[in-house]
């Protein structure tokens, strides 16, 4: 099944509807009786494989470091931004965003399951552009306590959709289906296609109606921000599908990243959304 999340999609693009890619023949055996996000995966046992399966508790522990790295990584950048130089947080913003972009197509495009240097690495670079977009949308060098206020609404908004949408996907108000995760594609294939002509146009022509701060560029946030709460269900699907399919613990990796990379799109949507109207 395609997921809107490439990270995600690139760790499930090669499962076969009868055959396990991690090893084990016929995953979807109707004998097993496995809850969302269960522990146990399907017909493995210890001796089938040379790695236990990845568990709920590889996703969460796995992802807590992943976040608390870029989390560092902000910080630390924030601080540079509005303590040592600024110009020096804003290179660091540019080099983090171009890396994180460039370890992210990594990601897609790779065979392995799961790497742990290749998701920190993410991590350390990402870090660095949240704190300096955090610093730059903010606008904390000029609004002090204002902009510090702003970047808190944006976490704790961030962290309730989070945890709104997860409760969706565990309740099964919203399935997840193959048809579900082929608009979701398309949706996103089509901001990013939007996203992409602006930028062109703000950087060669100085328009920039998606991201000006007016009407349309308020109503394009809006459409982010729905699409990037959205995508945690297929982020949580594809989740538990490899957890049930009894992927080696290491894949837990490249979830972690998958879910970073849709927090992070989140964030800075909330936060470019709240700098609108504080603007006004």
């Amino acid at each position: 099944m395609r997921s809107s999340n490439p990270v995600m999609n690139s760790l499930t693009k090669s499962q076969g509807t009868s055959t396990n890619p991690f090893g084990n023949n016929n995953p979807y055996d109707a004998g097993q009786n496995v809850n969302s996000f269960g522990q146990q995966g399907y017909g493995q046992s210890a001796g089938q494989t040379s790695e236990r399966p990845m568990t709920v508790d590889d996703v969460v522990t796995k992802t807590g470091i992943t976040l608390a790295v870029l989390i560092v990584f902000a910080v630390a950048n924030f601080f540079i931004g509005t303590q040592v130089n600024y110009g020096a947080a804003i290179l660091l913003t540019v080099v983090g965003g171009l890396g994180s972009f460039i370890v992210t197509l990594i990601a897609a495009f790779s065979k392995k399951f799961g790497s742990a240097p290749l998701t920190l690495t993410y991590a350390v670079l990402d870090g660095f552009f949240v704190g300096g977009f955090s610093l730059l949308f903010a606008g904390v060098n000029v609004a002090g306590s204002d902009g510090m206020a702003l970047i808190g609404q944006a976490i704790m908004g961030t962290v309730g959709v989070f945890i709104g949408m997860l409760v969706i996907y565990k309740t099964g108000a919203v399935k997840v289906t193959p048809k579900f995760n082929k608009i979701m594609f398309g949706l996103i294939a089509g901001v990013a296609v939007l996203a992409l002509g602006n930028f062109i146009g703000a950087i060669f022509f100085g328009f920039s109606p998606l991201r000006d701060g007016g009407a349309i560029a308020i109503i394009f946030s809006l459409v982010c921000i729905v699409l990037a709460a959205m995508s945690f269900l297929t982020d949580f699907d594809h989740a538990d599908r490899l957890i049930r399919l009894g992927a080696p613990s290491k894949t837990a990796w490249g979830v972690a990243l998958g879910l970073t990379v849709t927090l992070v799109w989140l964030y800075t949507e909330i936060l470019r959304l709240l700098s609108y109207f504080q603007d006004r």
